[in-house]
């Protein structure tokens, strides 16, 4: 009798030291996964800033001056070189805003540098004067 409850009491712990290393090991292993998923998204998280900026146009704006100043941000990648992509084509746009204009900075810093620029000035020319409101969002990673 003693001699099983001894073989009943090792079997036991056995299985308990197993299972309890096998428990240590999973989570070990979720933990590294983790590790390496939030690395990846690092890895291929954009750099860059995205400046966004909602547009509603003043009352009697016609079509050719809002054109006018969509076609000025497409201009200026080449007169800015902080500015990598522009885009000015509205799919949707919802809040009483009729238009959406995306500017892709290489950087905050190049965003910062663009305020006040030439560059910027100029194309205010256009788009200031039709501008009725607008609000911007500047993302980045």
């Amino acid at each position: 009798m003693k001699k099983y409850l001894f073989t009943l009491i090792s079997v036991g712990l056995i299985t308990l030291g197993t299972t309890t290393a096998f428990a240590q090991a999973d989570k070990k292993e979720k933990r590294a996964k983790k590790k390496e998923a939030a690395a990846q998204v690092s890895e291929t998280a954009p750099k860059t800033l995205i400046h966004v900026v909602t547009v509603a146009w003043k009352e009697g704006t016609t079509p050719e001056q809002i054109k006018a100043a969509l076609d000025g941000v497409q201009k200026l990648p080449a007169a800015f070189p902080g500015i990598t992509r522009v885009w000015t084509k509205t799919v949707k746009a919802q809040g009483g805003k009729a238009n959406a204009i995306v500017m892709e900075f290489a950087s905050e810093q190049a965003l910062k540098e663009y305020a006040g620029s030439p560059a910027q000035m100029e194309w205010y020319k256009v788009y200031e004067g039709i501008r009725e409101s607008s609000t911007t969002f500047d993302i980045t990673n």
